[in-house]
């Protein structure tokens, strides 16, 4: 599970911009996940929130992840679009759920390519 390595990264940063800014505690943390990053965010949540409680710095923080929606390049007609996830509840027959768009929104078209969302930004602290 590298999602909990990711998490230690992510606390071992946290640290040191609480020790540059003489911080005796972190309150929040925002960070973005990228839609097309590898990272389970459940997975990365718990491993947060495991690795946290080790430190009383870090024992109160709160986690807030923001995944935005994927954004593809068609391989046909050259425009970019951005086209949220299919939703397995939303559908009929939960079978065919991909987390991939069938179609290009301009023209109807299946080759589409994700363009970047492979990140892991640390966007926000508050500290005190």
């Amino acid at each position: 599970m590298h999602e909990l390595s990711l998490a230690q990264s992510l606390i071992d940063q946290l640290f040191g911009l609480a020790k540059e800014h003489k911080a005796d505690r972190i309150t929040k943390v925002l960070v973005t996940l990228g839609p097309f990053s590898g990272v389970v965010r459940d997975s990365f949540e718990f491993g947060f929130d495991v690795l946290k409680k080790a430190d009383p710095l870090m024992r109160e923080a709160v986690l807030e992840l923001e995944t935005p929606d994927p954004v593809y390049l068609c391989l046909d007609c050259g425009k970019v679009s951005v086209i949220p996830f299919s939703r397995q509840g939303d559908l009929l027959d939960v079978h065919s759920f991909s987390p991939y768009p069938k179609k290009c929104p301009w023209c109807c078209l299946n080759r589409l390519s994700p363009k970047g969302g492979n990140e892991l930004i640390l966007n926000h602290v508050e500290m005190e």
